[in-house]
């Protein structure tokens, strides 16, 4: 049983294909929940329709488990976060709409958070964070980022990409040479078993801190058509040099890029989170330049690096905090602010 003086947050996740609930109280998670939706595999993406439907079919469900998993009833709860964006503008609406039903059936305080802000904020949890400031690398599916954290409610973007994300990058590769989707986990495993020097491609050259992917995935297409004109087994054949290229490829370019803000920031507090920064060697690269150049790294567990909602209640937490709380007239946001 909790008192009143507990911070009991219910926080809940729905931003593109993974329907997520957590308990956290006074910061620390007590449950972590996703449900995973199987029906895109067969399409190689995320179809939204789909994904609007599957979490209409979840989220009670995940919502229900992540209590019992806490130990906590729905009258102990002291407020209800969720995403607000970005993502599926469908997937959120049925977070949203869930969220603010529930808090106001509750009376409890109502708490959107920014998806892309809850990546940074989850190096929060379980202790071992970084002090402020501190740079994040926010990689995933949909962004790369590069964020510059003076506190949970003060962070600027100081280098974005300029079109596709690292983690589309990923994907879309693995989804060129065949791997089931979602490819990138795919990818990196076939890329431990093979060399990254087999084949080059060229990154981006854009200024300062900003990242471009879609010119990496235009030459990975023509390169695997132009080889298996002259060979149609060339991708059976060379499958793990192949992933190991690519993924050396985009972790050299992102690893590029992060050494470059350290040294304009002077800030050696550093950060990775997102989707991708679940990927093996991305987290082996960083740790190796961190140990070489001096810099205090945090990458959070593993669970907490894709879409989770551990992270949008540690955000939320900070929020509560700071009485920063939403009325019933709080919408979605489908891009950036």
């Amino acid at each position: 049983m909790h008192t009143k003086q507990d911070i009991v947050i219910l926080a809940i996740e729905s931003s593109c294909d993974d329907t997520a609930a957590a308990v956290m109280v006074n910061g620390i998670i007590q449950s972590n929940v996703v449900a995973t939706q199987k029906v895109h595999e067969q399409y190689g993406g995320v179809i939204p329709e789909l994904a609007s439907r599957a979490h209409q079919q979840n989220i009670i469900p995940v919502v229900d488990r992540s209590l019992k998993d806490a130990g906590i009833s729905k009258n102990e709860i002291s407020a209800v976060a969720f995403t607000r964006g970005p993502g599926l503008l469908g997937s959120l609406l049925v977070c949203s709409s869930f969220a603010k039903s529930f808090s106001l059936t509750l009376g409890t305080p109502l708490i959107g958070v920014d998806h892309l802000e809850a990546h940074v904020l989850a190096h929060f949890i379980d202790g071992n964070s970084p002090g402020f400031p501190f740079l994040c690398l926010l990689v995933s599916g949909g962004h790369t980022h590069i964020v510059k954290v003076d506190s949970p409610d003060k962070m600027e973007v100081i280098g974005k990409t300029l079109d596709d994300a690292a983690g589309e990058a990923f994907d879309k590769a693995a989804k060129m040479m065949g791997l089931p989707y979602p490819g990138g986990p795919h990818l990196d495993t076939l890329a431990q078993k093979g060399n990254p020097g087999r084949f080059a491609f060229p990154d981006s050259r854009v200024g300062d801190l900003d990242f471009s992917f879609s010119g990496l995935k235009t030459s990975i297409l023509y390169f695997l058509r132009d080889e298996k004109e002259k060979n149609p087994d060339f991708i059976e054949q060379n499958l793990n040099d192949l992933c190991a290229s690519i993924q050396h490829t985009i972790v050299s370019y992102l690893m590029r890029k992060l050494i470059k803000a350290i040294k304009q920031t002077q800030i050696k507090e550093v950060a990775i989170s997102g989707g991708v920064s679940a990927n093996s060697e991305l987290r082996k690269v960083a740790a190796n330049l961190a140990e070489k150049h001096g810099w205090n790294l945090h990458i959070p567990a593993l669970q907490y690096c894709t879409d989770n909602a551990g992270m949008i209640a540690m955000a939320a937490h900070f929020k509560y905090l700071e009485n920063r709380f939403d009325d019933q007239s709080v919408v979605p946001f489908a891009r950036m602010k």
